[in-house]
């Protein structure tokens, strides 16, 4: 089945061919099922070369500097919509895209109303939300005779708890735009304000917390969630719920638990798109394409534990991970989250400060 469709693609569209069998692709860590790219590439006979990074400002510092070699990016929605803005992205031929027929239009209305008007550009990968995860057993053990909070986030973002934490270990995403909108939240502020008074009041919370926050990490938080190094990590739902299976699977007696704050928090959608200056684009549409297949996109979210974006995939979700609340949120939990949006160039300078001050404690 798999040559039948990579002989009739190629048929159907030459140019494929012409190009370079190679796809280079940039993504984030922990983000792929194991068998996805030594399918693709037995199926297409195209070499895929896959590099990682670590936070959205690291990847768009790439795409504005241009001539990356790389064929598909995955960034977070409101920063792909920076890269549109700047001419940085590739418009997609949907024509070689007949996948996208599986893709959930719920979601895909949700990008393309604010983000990706019309959807020109931008296919997600998958979904998820900015929370918190906690070593259970820990984190009660450290509080002692003080209760869980009501609201979630005072765990990190309360001195009084805080405070407390720091001796079982705290985390916190190294990345302004993933920080900076939960603590605005906070304080009852828009998570993606446009004032910037807004910003310097939560610099002042952030450096509040700052004694207590013992690590800086995008991803070596969830092994160090997994052996118990952590107590609590701000951190994004599908690592938190990895860390829970690594530490499963591993039998350490760590119980790892992804939070659903009963107030809000950011989602993410991570998006596929290519960039505007791509060496292969038609092999990134043939990537692309691959990935809505219902059992590929199903197999990600099996591996990662984020909700995938295709209407037809859910059959092949593993039911504990479907039926994982903390996965696929509830359309209620759904209703309380807050949708990403872009920022501007000024309010990107002012958070890179603000968070710089609290990151270094000066």
């Amino acid at each position: 089945m798999f040559a039948a469709t990579a002989v009739a693609a190629a048929v159907a569209t030459p140019a494929m061919a012409q190009e370079e069998k190679v796809l280079n692709i940039y993504n984030w860590s922990d983000y792929i099922a194991d068998d996805t790219i030594k399918n693709f590439e037995k199926e297409t006979g195209i070499k895929v070369r896959y590099d990682l990074f670590d936070s959205n400002e690291v990847l768009h510092a790439k795409l504005t500097a241009g001539k990356t070699g790389y064929d598909i990016v995955v960034p977070s929605s409101n920063w792909a919509r920076l890269q549109i803005d700047g001419g940085l992205l590739k418009e997609l031929d949907k024509s070689k895209l007949p996948n996208l027929a599986n893709m959930d239009p719920q979601l895909q209305s949700l990008i393309g109303r604010s983000l990706d008007p019309g959807n020109k550009h931008l296919v997600i990968w998958l979904w998820g939300y900015t929370t918190l995860g906690i070593n259970v057993d820990k984190v009660k053990a450290t509080l002692g005779s003080m209760p869980m909070p009501e609201n979630a986030w005072d765990l990190i973002f309360d001195p009084k708890y805080a405070s407390k934490l720091k001796s079982c270990g705290i985390s916190v995403l190294d990345s302004p735009s993933e920080i900076l909108p939960p603590a605005l939240q906070y304080l009852g502020k828009p998570a993606f304000s446009k004032n910037s008074s807004d910003y310097q009041d939560a610099g002042r919370l952030l450096n509040s917390i700052r004694p207590y926050v013992t690590l800086f990490s995008s991803s070596g938080y969830v092994n160090d969630m997994a052996n118990g190094s952590l107590c609590l990590a701000l951190g994004w739902s599908g690592d938190i719920n990895i860390a829970r299976q690594r530490a499963i699977d591993a039998k350490n007696g760590n119980h790892i638990e992804a939070l659903i704050p009963k107030t809000t928090a950011t989602l993410l959608f991570d998006t596929m798109a290519i960039p505007a200056d791509a060496p292969h684009p038609n092999n990134a549409l043939m990537w692309m394409n691959y990935i809505m297949r219902p059992e590929v996109h199903a197999s990600l979210t099996n591996k990662v534990f984020y909700a995938n974006p295709n209407a037809a995939a859910i059959k092949y979700v593993k039911k504990d991970i479907a039926d994982n609340k903390t996965v696929y949120l509830s359309d209620d939990d759904k209703k309380r989250m807050t949708v990403p949006e872009p920022y501007s160039s000024d309010i990107r300078r002012i958070m890179t400060r603000v968070y710089t001050k609290f990151k270094t404690g000066l």
